[in-house]
């Protein structure tokens, strides 16, 4: 499917999903023996929303065929939790968190809620949950800053990482009670709190910080400002959007994507 398609089928969440972890695997096994030739030492390891299972699978917590079950049912379960046109995300540019974070609390209510999903870099927050509360939270923005809120909204096929995914998570957790999670081979830095986590944390501490990530908010920005100057970070995975992210939260990190025609290149010659 990811290499002959069809595109629409690769396109439905309950396949993204898998293809993205496969493909970063994929990466990661191909530049680990290089890392370990060269005797560089991974000091961390973490990933943007579902990127935290590849990130998880890598430091050898859950095995691949796992990693790739659960977060096939993860993306099916987030496409049933809220129905077509409920809800939707919006990237709100150039806001800032306190601002945004008070407009969201007011637009809720019983009925309709909206919250920060994704912490992407300082300028870039995006909000999701309810069609209408969404658009209120914007309008209660404007209001405030007695400005016009560059809002866009995003093409995606469920409102992730709000209230809404309930559903979501507690079907997940009986997919995930059913794998065995091992201990860390490397810390890693949790989306939901932005933490980094030892080598020591009990496996069910991180199976716990997954499911809590399916409402919860993904942390990026606060998760990259962990990782200490001048660091080397490796983007395994499709695309270079994380690189982007990164070079703005904190432009002293060096990255190095995979998926480019240089990256393995780039790592060989460090």
């Amino acid at each position: 499917m990811m290499l002959e398609g069809p595109a629409d089928d690769l396109k439905l969440t309950e396949n993204t999903q898998p293809a993205i972890v496969a493909h970063s695997l994929m990466m990661f096994d191909k530049l680990k023996p290089i890392l370990d030739a060269k005797k560089f030492e991974i000091e961390r390891v973490l990933g943007h929303s579902v990127g935290e299972y590849s990130a998880l699978a890598a430091s050898g917590v859950i095995e691949f065929y796992d990693a790739v079950k659960a977060v096939h049912y993860r993306g099916k379960y987030m496409q049933e939790a809220a129905p077509a046109g409920k809800g939707t995300m919006y990237a709100l540019l150039k806001q800032s968190e306190a601002n945004i974070r008070e407009a969201c609390l007011a637009a809720s209510n019983s009925l309709e809620s909206v919250s920060p999903a994704n912490f992407n870099e300082p300028n870039q927050i995006v909000i999701s949950g309810d069609k209408v509360a969404c658009e209120n939270a914007i309008r209660l923005l404007e209001e405030k800053t007695k400005d016009r809120v560059k809002a866009i909204e995003l093409q995606v096929s469920a409102p992730f990482h709000c209230a809404l995914m309930k559903p979501a998570e507690i079907k997940l957790k009986a997919v995930l009670d059913q794998i065995t999670f091992h201990p860390l081979k490397y810390p890693y830095i949790a989306n939901i709190d932005a933490t980094e986590y030892s080598k020591e944390t009990p496996p069910l501490v991180t199976k716990e910080n997954l499911l809590k990530q399916v409402c919860g908010s993904v942390l990026w920005t606060q998760s990259i400002q962990k990782i200490p100057d001048g660091s080397l970070i490796i983007e395994c995975g499709p695309g270079k959007v994380l690189a982007g992210l990164i070079k703005k939260i904190n432009p002293s990190l060096k990255v190095i994507s995979l998926d480019s025609e240089t990256g393995y290149a780039e790592v060989e010659a460090l």
